[in-house]
């Protein structure tokens, strides 16, 4: 029996005129509707029809949660009074609860993407409704894109609507071409703010980590709330970890602890969404932002954090990372304590930081892996994804590491379009790297022990598993939580879509193999896209794609969880220990990151990233490792391993066989030439021996890399040798035209071949770079071929002969020569000596060679300045000459009585 009532409290029904409207004439519209207001429980069910008296369509609504799916296809069906499976049903990955009569199917958005991999026209969708698409998750982004190619080329009568919390709506609005925006009003409250930062200072996240200083911050203010206000208390955190541990300090408590999240039972996420008689504390992740309304809640408590996924593209390493939560983010928080009567939010922070946090969360196409969305895109029939439309292009650098991925796994050809075991790839429903992984573990040890360790790997276990994998495989078998209970799904999961994907690992090839299957490449998944670029579309992949139907309720049990050892079941042999096999599975999966040993419980992962465990691993006595989870702090060199498997050198360069290399390398290393054959696995050395008669065009590119590195001083420079290249320099920044720019080592080694030939040719080590005359060989980059060459001496002397007869050597390392002379010897020389028409810089020495004036200009010199030099300097060099007029005194370097003596 329909709820009538519940329906009519619904504020989204206001709105409803003006949405069927749009779609009316537009075909697509922008729906703009706070939290609680009934857009992702009545919209649907009016628009299929089933309430409201408008004519009867299929209408898939699109969640970024799993979490959400359910509790949304829960709330229709109680609003319809009707059970879950008949009228509304819901899909999500490993569950299906639907049947014939389902009208109203919610699915998860990555379950609506491999749908439309393997059907591109929706057969007997009417409207699609993409929830929540203000998250701007990676699939609800490129579903989106899909969908308006889709009615663009396809099926111009399918409906879109996309569902916002937020009302930034313009931008979804000019994707859907320039759709109508509606508005709906919600009912809130007052919501009073109160700002709850720590008595003492917290270390930032970083990585995965949160100080637990700021968790012990969160579980006192949730207590000072229960103390001060009425009403449940909803509590945002960043993570399951860290739910766990603040749900750890709130012992004791006259209240219902609940920790709400996408891994949550079922039985838990029901009693959160279901109002209670007795006082809660319900403590969740971003979920809770706008996917569920959760009922009876008065006060909410915000951390200010958040999980946002981050890569590395240069290491390979990618995971999600705690991060400062948004202002949007924390308005949609704080929302929630004012949806039934008016509220209370207590922030974690200093009122003075929010100015200074991010306005909106990033869109995760922005920073996150783009190796799935590639080979989606690829599979679609736009490699590159230049024709798709989207609210943000793909950033070209990830773009380009998510290519690199798929070539290394076999996906996509050379062009990038798919090959045949990409399109396999595609229909996992998994990353790439883990579909690698899949396939080609499957042929060493059997479907299901493939699928068991995939499963570990595609979701992260709990920390009490441990840092091993195969450890936390054995936990896994054995444990009755919730965590397993998931695992032993995905597992099943898996293994049927290893059987439906083609065969799986019989037919999957090498990682680098998928080039034989190249010629179907564009096919079975270009579809719409393609059909929208003017390609033809192949026919429709097979319905077997990542998301298999789940076994319906009550139909025979899947699979036991663990196949044994030899027993053969599934594709190819099931052989080896569970540690080799969970090394095995996670090296395909992630060849960069095999490990080898550099010390108790430091690696060298083939990436060139270090690795290190925690202290007490039992991984570090390892002499090689696969390395499936690790993050890097902002700063720190090495990245921290938090989830491995032992592993053995065969099995790590069979895995990581395209990294493989050898050869000869000769390399400047710790100070002279380092010559040495050597196999590499990456960055890993296997093999090394020196090599005695090395390859003279790699020593001398090893010896320049040290003149680069060390600088021309391995060179010999003599005294005459150092003069000469200042006395160049001088000529290139004054003349400039033939005279060769030697003041730069680096541009000096540009040309090594003019002026370093033939004595770095002969060179061998670093002692013969030092018997290199650096005077002789720069006299090679003199201008010969002009003639200007001779000219050396006459434009810039190495030595200026002064009037008492003395040859004074000309500086010429500064801006300006300087010639540095006694003053007694330039008696009676009136104008300052020029080289190549510029003064000299006359450093004026006393008798004990000190500097004693500086001009350059000796004829206003004498006429001033020598006064003043002559009554400071004469009662303490009385020996040596002072006339009163040097002008037409006789220049000397001798004292008086020498000078009376001749």
């Amino acid at each position: 029996m329909i709820r009538e009532s519940a329906l009519d409290a619904l504020p989204v029904r206001e709105a409803l005129p003006a949405l069927t409207r749009a779609l009316d004439g537009h075909g697509a519209a922008v729906l703009c509707a706070p939290p609680g207001t009934g857009k992702t429980t009545l919209v649907p069910l009016v628009l299929a029809g089933l309430v409201g008296g408008g004519p009867r369509r299929r209408v898939v609504v699109a969640e970024p949660r799993r979490i959400a799916a359910r509790a949304a296809a829960r709330r229709m069906a109680w609003l319809l009074g009707e059970a879950v499976g008949e009228s509304v049903g819901f899909t999500v990955r490993g569950e299906r609860l639907a049947g014939r009569s389902t009208v109203v199917e919610v699915v998860t958005t990555g379950v609506l993407l491999q749908r439309l991999q393997r059907d591109q026209e929706l057969a007997g969708v009417d409207v699609v409704v993409l929830d929540e698409c203000h998250e701007r998750h990676l699939d609800a982004d490129t579903v989106a894109a899909f969908l308006l190619d889709v009615r663009a080329a396809l099926r111009p009568e399918l409906r879109l609507v996309a569902a916002s919390a937020t009302t930034d709506a313009a931008g979804w609005a000019r994707l859907l071409g320039d759709a109508p925006v509606v508005e709906a009003a919600g009912v809130s409250y007052p919501v009073e703010t109160v700002w709850a930062p720590p008595a003492r200072p917290v270390r930032p996240p970083h990585g995965m980590r949160v100080d637990p200083a700021q968790l012990a911050h969160v579980a006192s203010v949730v207590r000072r709330a229960l103390a001060e206000r009425s009403g449940d208390v909803l509590c945002f955190l960043p993570g399951v970890g860290e739910i766990a541990r603040v749900a750890g300090q709130l012992g004791g408590l006259d209240a219902e602890v609940l920790q709400v999240h996408g891994r949550a039972a079922a039985a838990v996420q029901d009693a959160a969404l279901t109002a209670s008689a007795h006082r809660r504390v319900i403590l969740s992740t971003a979920v809770a932002e706008s996917s569920l309304t959760v009922p009876g809640v008065r006060v909410v408590v915000d951390s200010g954090l958040a999980r946002e996924p981050r890569v590395d593209h240069a290491r390979g390493l990618g995971a999600l990372a705690t991060v400062r939560a948004s202002r949007a983010a924390g308005r949609q928080r704080a929302g929630r304590a004012g949806r039934e009567a008016p509220g209370v939010v207590y922030r974690c922070w200093a009122q003075a930081e929010d100015g200074r946090l991010p306005a909106f969360p990033s869109p995760e196409i922005r920073i996150a892996d783009l190796a799935q969305f590639a080979l989606q895109a690829a599979c679609w029939g736009d490699p590159d994804a230049s024709g798709l439309a989207l609210l943000d292009p793909p950033p070209a650098g990830a773009m380009a590491a998510a290519r690199e991925v798929l070539s290394a796994v076999g996906a996509v050809d050379a062009a990038g379009r798919p090959t045949a075991r990409g399109l396999r790839l595609a229909r996992l429903g998994l990353h790439p790297r883990l579909g690698r992984a899949l396939l080609d573990g499957s042929a060493v040890l059997g479907a299901r022990r493939a699928a068991e360790v995939v499963a570990l790997l595609s979701e992260e276990a709990p920390r009490d598993y441990g840092d091993d994998l195969a450890g936390a495989w054995r936990a896994a078998r054995r444990g009755g939580d919730a965590y397993a209970a998931r695992w032993r799904t995905e597992a099943g999961r898996l293994e049927r879509a290893l059987g439906s994907a083609g065969g799986g690992a019989a037919g999957a090839g090498a990682a680098g193999g998928g080039a034989a299957g190249a010629g179907a490449a564009g096919g079975g998944a270009a579809g719409a896209g393609a059909a929208a670029r003017g390609l033809s579309a192949a026919p429709p992949l097979p319905e077997t794609g990542g998301e298999p139907p789940a076994p319906s309720r009550g139909s025979a049990p899947g699979p036991a969880p663990h196949t044994p050892e030899g027993s053969g079941a599934g594709h190819g042999r099931a052989v080896g220990t569970d540690d080799h096999a969970a090394g095995l599975v996670a090296a395909l999966a992630f060849p960069e990151r095999v490990a080898k040993a550099k010390g108790t419980g430091g690696f060298l992962m083939a990436s060139g990233t270090g690795a290190e465990l925690a202290d007490g691993s039992g991984l570090r006595r390892a002499g090689w490792l696969a390395v499936a989870v690790a993050d890097r702090a902002p700063h720190s060199a090495s990245a921290r391993v938090r989830l491995a498997a032992v592993l053995d050198e065969d099995t790590a360069r069979a895995a990581a066989a395209h990294l493989l290399a050898s050869g000869e390398e000769v390399r400047w290393e710790d100070g002279d030439v380092v010559a040495r054959a050597a196999e590499r696995l990456g960055a890993i050395e296997l093999v090394v021996r020196p090599l005695r008669d090395p390859d003279p065009a790699l020593v001398r590119a090893a010896l320049l890399e040290g003149l680069r590195g060390e600088g021309l001083g391995l060179l010999r420079w003599s005294p005459d040798a150092v003069a000469l290249r200042a006395r160049l320099g001088f000529l290139h920044r004054t003349l400039g035209g033939a005279w060769p720019d030697v003041a730069d080592d680096a541009a000096l080694l540009e040309r090594a071949d003019d002026w370093l030939e033939p004595e770095l040719s002969r060179a061998r080590r670093r002692g013969d770079l030092g018997r290199i005359d650096a005077g002789q060989a720069l006299s090679r980059l003199l201008p010969w071929a002009t003639g200007e060459a001779v000219r050396l001496d006459e434009l810039a002397p190495e030595r200026i002969e002064v009037p008492s007869g003395s040859r004074i050597r000309v500086d010429y390392t500064g801006e300006q020569p300087v010639l540095a002379v006694k003053l007694q010897e330039l008696f009676g020389l009136a104008r300052t000596p020029r080289v190549a028409g510029v003064p000299v810089l006359v450093h004026l020495l006393s008798p004990a060679g000190r500097p004693a004036a500086v001009t350059s200009d000796l004829a206003s010199f004498w006429q001033g300045g020598y006064r003043a030099v002559r009554a400071e300097l004469r009662g303490r060099y009385p020996k040596h000459p002072w006339p009163e007029d040097p002008a037409t005194a006789e220049p000397t370097r001798h004292t008086n009585a020498r000078l009376r003596g001749r």
